[in-house]
């Protein structure tokens, strides 16, 4: 099933973007909790904002970014999945996060795939501003679609949809240092 999630009206702070990820990047490492991505549009950034706090190697075992359907099949997103459902869905986003959590071992696996401002002429499926993304756990994994409002540049577009994850992620594997509460 999946779950539409709203973001900010507009645009996001990029310093306030920075400070969740160092409130969550810490609170992982606090709760000894490992994450890995795998990330198309965003392109890395939700793996370079975690980077960005001293000790993140603790909590990143690695990232995946897998822009182009080749790319995705080459790191084991199965091609059916693609085929079937459309590299910009749920489903693709998915198996991406579980793919990757897999492939590290990780205690979250994190997939993202969309497109921002114009359409992929790659891809009959792509809807400008349309994105989803799937977090994976030991008890399951979770899909979202988020609409993205325009956005004055890439890296604007990015850190949008990294806000998102951001607030869905923070109070569900992050907000306490109670490891009781996460189910692992």
């Amino acid at each position: 099933m999946v779950k539409e999630i709203c973001g900010a009206k507009t645009v996001v702070s990029e310093t306030a973007v920075r400070q969740k990820y160092e409130r969550l990047t810490l609170a992982l490492i606090a709760r000894n909790l490992s994450v890995t991505t795998m990330e198309s549009c965003t392109a890395g950034q939700i793996a370079s904002l975690i980077t960005d706090t001293e000790g993140a190697s603790a909590i990143l075992k690695g990232a995946f970014v897998t822009y182009s359907n080749e790319a995705k099949i080459r790191q084991g997103v199965p091609a059916e999945v693609i085929e079937k459902y459309g590299v910009y869905s749920a489903e693709t986003a998915a198996a991406m996060a579980e793919t990757c959590r897999r492939a590290f071992r990780a205690d979250l696996g994190i997939g993202v795939t969309g497109s921002f401002g114009n359409t992929d002429p790659a891809n009959a499926d792509s809807i400008p501003g349309e994105v989803f993304f799937a977090v994976a756990a030991d008890h399951g994994t979770e899909c979202f679609r988020c609409a993205v409002p325009p956005q004055a540049s890439r890296l604007a577009y990015k850190l949008y949809i990294a806000d998102v994850i951001a607030d869905y992620v923070l109070p569900r594997y992050a907000a306490s240092s109670d490891s009781s509460s996460v189910v692992r």
